[in-house]
């Protein structure tokens, strides 16, 4: 295994058992930080270049089992990101108003405008996940979301916007770390929810649920990339140097200053 996310084999059958929630590279703990910091460094520049362009955009999509560490993953890579370029929107149970339109519409309300950095924290995805896990809409109704799903996500890559979507594979003996951590620390009493409990009985339904959205939505202009979450320090290291390589390669430039700026006199 490359020391990066996995990308799956496009339309192919995926199995989450053939990757590894444990796997951190050869690199040491410390190396891994000082290149996080690197990459960061790069996001922070690119994001700049990318916001007084206003050309492109970029949406980053996370989506894990609970206690993957989806916040801390976002709070980490972006955090010396100029606030005014990037947003972070948070897709819970939608609410009576997003219920009457598609599944869609509440999601392309918050894609990300031109010359801005978009990340979604679960996302359309849960219509196929969630949904799907707990029979909220019959299976012809959500079997025929990955094509939507999918042309939803060319629709945005051909108006400009480059995305990336990334699975936070812990174990399940992990999220039983983490879930006990916050049950232990009353600071973190905030994040527990009794609610996540039967979830983590639906464990093996998740796995298949996701297994299905990797085979069926990873695709050239929107793959899936598998990170392996168990050691979050490695966790932050991949993500990082994703989207640091992504902006890397979107054709990104300064726009041309306006003529006869040599000739300006700024007066006294």
């Amino acid at each position: 295994m490359a020391e990066q996310a996995l990308i799956p084999p496009l339309g192919y059958p995926v199995r989450l058992t053939d990757y590894d929630p444990e796997y951190a590279g050869s690199m040491s703990k410390e190396e891994a930080a000082e290149r996080t910091e690197e990459y960061k460094a790069r996001i922070a520049q690119r994001q700049e270049v990318l916001y007084a362009q206003g050309k492109y955009s970029l949406l980053v999509i996370f989506q894990a089992m609970d206690a993957a560490g989806k916040d801390s993953a976002i709070r980490h890579v972006f955090s010396g990101v100029n606030p005014q370029g990037i947003r972070v929107a948070n897709f819970k149970a939608p609410a009576a108003h997003e219920l009457a339109h598609d599944f869609l519409w509440r999601v392309h309300a918050q894609v990300p405008p031109r010359g801005m950095i978009g990340v979604f924290n679960r996302s359309h995805y849960e219509d196929v996940l969630i949904v799907r896990v707990n029979q909220l809409v019959p299976e012809d109704v959500w079997r025929k979301r990955y094509d939507h799903i999918n042309a939803f996500e060319r629709l945005l890559h051909d108006s400009g916007t480059h995305i990336l979507k990334f699975y936070l594979h812990i174990s399940k003996d992990e999220q039983k770390k983490q879930l006990q951590e916050r049950l232990n620390d009353p600071s973190k009493h905030w994040k527990f929810s009794i609610g996540d409990l039967p979830v983590r009985q639906q464990w093996d339904e998740y796995m298949r649920a996701y297994e299905d959205v990797f085979a069926r939505c990873s695709t050239l202009y929107a793959p899936w990339h598998i990170v392996p979450a168990n050691k979050r320090w490695y966790r932050t290291y991949v993500i990082a140097k994703t989207i640091a390589e992504a902006l890397d390669a979107m054709p990104l430039r300064y726009p041309e200053p306006e003529p006869g700026l040599d000739q300006v006199v700024i007066a006294d």
